[in-house]
Parts: C-alpha cells; sequence; structure tokens
C-alpha cells in the first residue's frame, strides 16, 4: 500500500464557495486523486481552512502556521511515499504576508521539514510534489475581497516562484491553475468541476512519483 500526504488548507479541506460548507467527501480532489490512482494507493488529507506555509494569524481560533504542526503529522502518518504540499494563498491575505515570495519562502521551509525530518525506523525520506493553488480572481464578495486586497496580482506570479523553488529544492511541480479556476463568487474557492478537476489533474504526476 503506497501511503500520500496532502497538506493543504480550504481548498484541500474542501470549502464549497456556494454554500458556504463542505464539498461531499467524494468531490474533495484528495479524494478524487485516490479514486483516480486505484487500489493500493492511500490518499491522506490534512486540510485546514486558513492554514498558511509558515505564517502565524493571531486572529484565528486554531494554529493555523503550516511549519508548525507539520513533523507532527510527518510522524503521525509514516511512513509515506509522497508528500503533496498546496499552500501559499491564505499568505496572501492583506493581514499576513500579503506577498507572493513570502508565501515561496513559506513553501520552501516546509520543503525543508520534509526532507530534514527525524524519519523513525529507517523509513525512506518520501518525495515532495509542490502544487500551487488556481489564482485568486476578482470577485463582488466584500469580506473576501477586503482580506485579499492585492492579492490577484500576487498570486498570478505564485506558480512561477513554485517552479523555480521546486527546482532548486528537487521536488516536483504542478500547477493547478492548469485544470481548475478560482470561482468569482468568492474569488478564491473551487466549485464542484474544478476541485474534481484538480484531483485527477494531479494522478499522472503522483502515479509517476510513487512508482509503479
Amino acid at each position: 500500500m503506497k501511503s500520500i500526504l496532502v497538506y493543504g488548507d480550504s481548498l484541500t479541506w474542501g470549502y464549497d464557495p456556494a454554500g458556504p460548507g463542505r464539498h461531499a467527501f467524494h468531490i474533495r480532489w484528495p479524494s478524487v486523486l485516490e479514486a483516480t490512482l486505484g487500489a493500493g494507493v492511500r490518499v491522506i488529507a490534512e486540510g485546514l481552512n486558513g492554514r498558511t506555509t509558515a505564517y502565524d494569524d493571531h486572529t484565528a481560533d486554531c494554529d493555523r502556521n503550516g511549519a508548525r504542526l507539520l513533523p507532527t503529522l510527518l510522524h503521525s502518518h509514516a511512513p509515506l511515499d509522497l508528500v503533496i504540499l498546496m499552500l501559499g494563498t491564505n499568505d496572501l491575505k492583506a493581514h499576513m504576508a500579503g506577498t507572493a515570495i513570502a508565501a515561496q519562502q513559506g513553501m520552501r521551509r516546509l520543503v525543508q521539514l520534509i526532507q530534514h525530518h527525524a524519519w523513525q525506523f529507517d523509513h525512506d525520506t518520501p518525495p515532495v510534489l509542490i502544487v500551487a493553488p488556481p489564482r485568486i480572481v476578482e470577485t463582488a464578495d466584500p469580506d473576501f475581497s477586503a482580506a485579499y486586497a492585492g492579492a490577484v496580482s500576487q498570486s498570478a506570479m505564485l506558480a512561477s516562484l513554485y517552479a523555480d523553488l521546486a527546482d532548486e529544492v528537487g521536488a516536483g511541480f504542478f500547477d493547478a491553475g492548469s485544470v481548475a479556476q478560482s470561482s468569482a463568487a468568492d474569488g478564491i474557492h473551487l466549485d464542484a468541476d474544478n476541485t474534481i478537476a484538480i484531483g485527477r489533474g494531479l494522478a499522472p504526476m503522483a502515479q509517476l512519483m510513487i512508482g509503479g
């Protein structure tokens, strides 16, 4: 059995912009990825609304700093054959880091935590697949528009920066924006068709990276 850990935010959790609420389990992209890869592959979805790569949100009701929790999850879900990281959207909030380059630096820290983790029982270090989330789009929603002021242009740079980072650290890279588009309902989240598209679009790369 191959095990894939997916580490992400509300896009991984399955936030439905039409709700607001949560997509049904079988629609969320990690579930679609598992179904597409077929028998013998388990996809562990660790999605949290508001999670950043490595930045504190002191307004939050729980710890949303991705760098703080990741080592614990690596221990609890090991052994792993692949870790997929899809984070950075929340870094672009006006009251958070606010820039694509800051998100890239946070993503770099997450990759370091995986590649230098104290793996137990002689578990091999798994490969890492960096996924750039779909671009943020303009929205008439006043709350999301204010929270993400200036983020539309910043998010347009994220895929290029993540691709450069992947080359530098020896990770895989996938641009989710190549198969999916954020909903204009809030500018951030994915409708059912687009979250399904990410799960299916990621499958060939994931299959290649886990082997078999």
